[in-house]
């Protein structure tokens, strides 16, 4: 098999300890295929271990979490850019190039940009206050024109806490999806739409409470695109949602949400047995241009390991601590990981590492509290974390 990853051989100077062993094992619905399997874990993840040992290591790398000034007027110039191409376009028909290319090269490239501004956000690190974050995140959500960035958080604050954990963490697919699209016009289908399945899958996994945040982000939404119909038309609205649309599709920088977790090089034989503690990386992290419209994403060992540093200075971790990701695998590009993972037999949504237990909610509203993780709202800073 071809892969879309590479792995440095330099040998770290202090290797960090991973204690966590991954095992397959087939699911009951599953049919007899070998790629048709999830790999299963029953340790905890990986990220904490490793940001533990950084931080022994390289205490210094503690002064880097904390906000960034600089994400607030990112957003704002990204939103008014949007903003303004909507209204450009507002008597350009919908399906006519000028229309299309606009969305895609401009729109798209845009409101990723704001996916994962609204990402960054969802870790308090463009304020230090917790209401600013909450009010600059729906600010941010205004060109996607459906809201979110309130549902985001919790779901997304979740996924770091419970990673991989099998009914929790909503970014993994479930085993109906991975065997209904378990083909090369599936998987081009998933590639092709992934936006939806992001956005609806967690619904159909777990709901969360309705708190006056996300009322906040709903009325704000719909009263900014109905003043965006009644000033620039329908055509200007279009243009936003086309943009959510193809910022999750094939779009270059949409890479980024297969390349993060799914299992590109394929496990050695001995992985399924449990007593060979053989790990399989479960996090990839892209160092390539790309990191430029995406807040650094593809830095996504370094964000999971410290998810309270923001994205400014998550090249800065790398190489202060660069023995512990030298030998972690890497993608060279987000294009060739869609390409791979379509037209590759042995890659398919069968390919993530998964765990039974472990893990919280976040924003359940019962048995464990978002501060916990790092939201910086009502307890004392953990190293890393918060």
């Amino acid at each position: 098999m071809r892969a879309s990853t590479t792995t440095a051989t330099v040998p770290p100077r202090e290797p960090a300890k991973r204690s966590f062993t991954v095992t397959a094992e087939k699911l009951k619905a599953q049919t007899a295929h070998d790629h048709e399997d999830f790999f299963w874990t029953y340790t905890e993840e990986p990220h904490r271990t490793r940001r533990m040992a950084i931080i022994k290591a390289h205490p210094e790398v503690t002064k880097l979490c904390g906000p960034e000034p600089l994400t607030k007027y990112v957003v704002l110039l990204v939103v008014s850019i949007q903003i303004a191409c909507a209204c450009l376009l507002r008597n350009t028909p919908v399906l006519s190039w000028p229309f299309f290319l606009t969305a895609y090269i401009v729109g798209a490239t845009a409101n990723q940009n704001l996916f994962l501004a609204i990402h960054e956000i969802s870790h308090n690190l463009a304020f230090r206050s917790p209401l600013a974050n909450r009010i600059i995140a729906v600010f941010a959500n205004l060109p996607i024109g459906i809201p979110y960035s309130a549902s985001f958080r919790p779901y997304h604050l979740t996924h770091h806490k419970s990673l991989g954990v099998n009914g929790l963490d909503t970014d993994l697919p479930t085993a109906f999806e991975a065997w209904f699209l378990d083909s090369v016009a599936g998987k081009a289908f998933f590639c092709t739409c992934q936006i939806l399945f992001y956005a609806l899958r967690p619904m159909f996994i777990y709901n969360l409470p309705l708190t006056r945040i996300h009322l906040f982000n709903i009325v704000v939404q719909l009263a900014f695109d109905y003043a965006l119909v009644q000033f620039a038309g329908g055509k200007a609205l279009a243009y936003l949602i086309m943009s959510s649309f193809l910022a999750g599709s094939l779009h270059p920088c949409a890479g980024h949400f297969i390349a993060e977790h799914y299992v590109f090089e394929k496990p050695e034989k001995d992985a399924s047995n449990p007593a060979n503690k053989i790990p399989i990386p479960e996090t990839y992290s892209y160092y390539g241009i790309l990191n430029f419209f995406t807040y650094n994403v593809g830095l996504h060992n370094e964000h999971h390991d410290f998810p309270a540093i923001p994205w400014t200075r998550l090249p800065k971790l790398n190489r202060i601590a660069h023995e512990f990701y030298d030998e972690l695998p890497v993608h060279k590009s987000w294009v060739y990981v869609m390409w791979q993972f379509v037209m590759d037999k042995d890659i398919s949504l069968w390919c993530r590492v998964k765990r039974e237990e472990g893990g919280r909610k976040v924003g359940a509203g019962s048995g464990w509290s978002e501060e916990e993780l790092g939201n910086n709202e009502k307890k004392g800073r953990i190293p890393g974390v918060f």
